[in-house]
């Protein structure tokens, strides 16, 4: 990657966007690790490279024998330890995000592991003067985990918005755990089989948010990393920024792939048809995407011209650099000698909707398209139902709650929302689920309950006010289905969990649990796992546990994860679950007269 400019960038004075929020200090206790080199998580990206059908330049098909970045020998998960930031010393100084080769230095980015972390029962949906039953006698019904917001992240794209993290403050904007996107989730995928050997999992599911900013070449790397072929995290110019091989983020590596025998599903989030989650890309944004010259905008978040805002250079990650340098970002004023420049690539073409469910129909592993058909390539439906076990009761309902490419103008494009089309679907699944005998679990990308947050993002997340259906009304009508169990999550990178209510104090088994999952990307980069367990005492329990990723000492993931420490320490961005950022719960729920005599049943079958 080349930049054209001469002189040196100057910083912005502008604030606008820099959230904060105190950061939560702990005692440090045992096995303590650090980095070489740190930097800034953030809250959207993911990067993909190759067409399984059509092998892609940076893509190749899968290799014979072991991954080329093995985890750990020793996979727990956060029941048995955690992984706790170590404060950064009172005497260093405050970095910015960028001083990726200061980190080190001033304790940027260390962590070690710390005690597990117990099973919390909560008991909020049960009638009052409920007391659980002895756990002695149960029966597991289900098993799966689940990933979110994986932001696979073309780093070295024109068209990111680097300008925004390293100098407003915008985590999402830039991180140097954008390097290492692509690593993470091959450690993810390799933690995962490592627990399916002992304790096999029923299926995967991913809850959308699989790139970071709708290109072509992030989603085939995310498909391949997945797929277990040999992926090549490069982009423009093919970079070696340490000689050799397997040394640096820009080395292309053999992915291991999910274990073949679990099922994955895939959910669409606002990452991965909307350019940065935020707005359809318009010609300008294209342009960019396939271009040489680095993107320009204003400030989009506050001027409303949006994306025909200009002034500012957003930078690119120069994949030349061991740290990766940010190149081309600031002041158009500061580049006398017009726009920064970078090699340019049609692979970083923006996907449509159609075009994005259209290339999970081109991987190698089960189930073919991963939930989406021939149909929905066609006409955008990214909405499906699955049933995981045939001698299990239980219903999938995967719900598209992204907003249209077409609604009005709210400041950006990522509120959660449904169109009537996507709300008529929704009830006819229910009401069949229902009338069917079935517990039923609805996954979206978007959550329907947002908690707020002190840094206030959680306005940018809220429910359109533009949807078919408000959010108030629609938990209204959720709340009539009373095998309605759960509804799983990403969005906000955040490991919360949320109770929600019946209305009826009579008829507990109409509220239900809304589960989070963080993001791999940020801190505390971890997925979950979820497991359903059929008491004694004719209630259900649903068990879920945070994971690590099982990163070996100096692996790419391991570089990773010190990097996204390092960057929860200098933006202070909001993570509820302090200081490890993970929660572990037995949520408990009673079930209808009907539904325990179905269980009853299948208990006995099996």
């Amino acid at each position: 990657m080349r930049d054209s400019t001469k002189p040196e960038l100057l910083p912005s004075d502008d604030p606008a966007l820099f959230y904060k929020q105190p950061y939560l200090h702990f005692d440090p206790k045992k096995n303590m690790y650090s980095s070489k080199a740190g930097a800034i998580l953030a809250l959207l990206f993911v990067v993909f490279i190759t067409a399984a059908g059509c092998t892609a330049p940076n893509s190749q098909l899968p290799g014979d024998g072991e991954p080329d970045y093995p985890i750990d020998s020793q996979v727990l998960t956060t029941l048995d330890r955690t992984v706790l930031p170590v404060p950064v010393p009172s005497t260093s100084p405050a970095l910015d995000p960028d001083q990726v080769a200061s980190f080190s230095e001033y304790g940027y980015g260390v962590w070690e592991f710390g005690e597990g972390l117990d099973y919390e029962k909560r008991l909020d949906l049960m009638p009052d003067g409920y007391t659980p039953a002895s756990d002695a006698n149960t029966e597991k019904l289900l098993t799966f985990f689940a990933m979110s917001d994986t932001h696979l992240t073309d780093k070295e794209s024109p068209a990111q918005v680097v300008y925004y993290g390293s100098k407003w403050g915008v985590i999402s904007g830039y991180s140097p755990a954008m390097l290492y996107t692509t690593h993470v989730l091959d450690a993810a995928v390799q933690t995962v089989n490592a627990l399916h050997k002992e304790n096999p999992f029923d299926f995967g599911i991913f809850l959308g948010d699989a790139i970071n900013s709708g290109q072509y070449n992030e989603l085939r790397w995310y498909i391949d990393v997945l797929d277990g072929r040999i992926v090549n995290p490069d982009s423009g110019d093919q970079d070696d920024p340490i000689p050799g091989p397997l040394n640096d983020y820009q080395d292309q590596y053999k992915a291991a792939g999910l274990d073949e025998s679990i099922r994955w599903y895939q959910v669409l989030g606002n990452h991965d048809h909307f350019w940065m989650g935020l707005f359809p890309p318009d010609d300008h944004v294209n342009s960019a995407l396939t271009g040489t010259a680095i993107l320009e905008l204003g400030n989009i978040f506050t001027d409303s011209l949006r994306l025909k805002s200009r002034g500012f250079y957003m930078g690119a990650i120069d994949g030349r650099t061991p740290d990766g340098d940010i190149i081309g970002a600031g002041p158009v004023t500061s580049f006398p000698y017009g726009p920064p420049t970078v090699p340019a690539d049609q692979n970083r073409r923006f996907l449509s909707r159609t075009e994005w469910i259209g290339e999970f129909l081109d991987s190698s592993s089960s189930p073919e398209g991963h939930g989406f058909n021939q149909s929905d390539r066609t006409t955008g439906f990214a909405c499906y139902s699955f049933e995981p076990r045939s001698d299990i009761p239980i219903k999938v309902i995967v719900l598209d709650d992204t907003q249209r490419d077409d609604d009005p103008g709210e400041g950006s494009s990522g509120f959660g929302s449904i169109d009537q089309e996507r709300y008529d679907w929704l009830v006819q699944e229910l009401d069949s689920g229902q009338a069917e005998g079935k517990l039923m679990i609805i996954a979206a990308h978007i959550p329907i309950v947002i908690k707020e947050d002190e840094a206030g993002l959680s306005s940018l997340m809220k429910w359109s006010q533009y949807a078919a259906v408000s959010d108030v009304d629609l938990i209204a009508k959720l709340q009539t289905y009373p095998n309605l169990i759960l509804w799983i999550s990403g969005h906000r990178h955040q490991n919360t969990v949320i109770p929600i209510k019946s209305p009826d104090v009579d008829r507990p088994e109409l509220g239900f649990w809304q589960v989070e999952t963080a993001s791999l990307r940020e801190f505390p980069q971890q997925f979950r796992i979820f497991e359903f367990v059929y008491n004694s005492d004719n209630t259900l329990s649903i068990f879920t546990t945070n994971v690590d990723p099982a990163v070996r000492d100096g692996s790419p993931a391991a570089q990773s994860r010190s990097y996204a420490i390092a960057a929860q320490q200098i933006f202070k961005s909001p993570v509820e679950m302090m200081p490890g950022g993970a929660y572990n719960a037995e949520l408990v729920l009673q079930l209808t007269p009907e539904m325990q005599e179905i269980l009853q049943k299948t208990g006995r079958d099996l």
